[in-house]
């Protein structure tokens, strides 16, 4: 019981020190990886993100192109997760603000094929309304 305890703090606060980045904040390391897994190109920006985990293990972002999402498990790749959308390609995205005590706020990005996918985002009330708010106005823009 001791050791699952240290291991529940230690997650908390590795999640809850995480923080919503930008391009400019990213390491060169981080977005040749999101490079690797074809989820931005060459020019493609990345506007805000956020990783629910380690960088190299969870993101959450969207572009000035498209809106992803990656959990990429080391261990176990059947357990690996890569979804991403072109704005053109978004029916609707709906915006869940309070998912609970165990899940962060996250958008449900919903696909026209019928396919969805959660983008996932913690912060502060008003960190999360901006990503919210500056994801939304993107694919408005963009979407045509």
């Amino acid at each position: 019981m001791k050791s699952f305890l240290i291991n529940f703090v230690s997650l908390v606060l590795l999640v809850s020190c995480n923080k919503i980045e930008t391009n400019d904040t990213l390491n060169k390391s981080n977005i040749s990886l999101i490079q690797d897994l074809n989820l931005i190109d060459e020019n493609e920006k990345i506007i805000k993100f956020y990783s629910e985990y380690r960088k190299e293990n969870s993101g959450n972002f969207f572009t000035n192109k498209r809106v992803a999402k990656y959990w990429i498990d080391k261990e176990d790749e059947s357990k690996n997760v890569i979804y991403s959308a072109f704005y053109k390609d978004i029916k609707s995205i709906d915006t869940i603000y309070n998912a609970g005590l165990t899940y962060c706020p996250y958008l449900m990005i919903n696909k026209i094929d019928g396919t969805s996918f959660k983008v996932s985002v913690e912060g502060s009330k008003a960190e999360v309304k901006s990503f919210f708010e500056d994801l939304l106005k993107e694919w408005d823009n963009n979407k045509k």
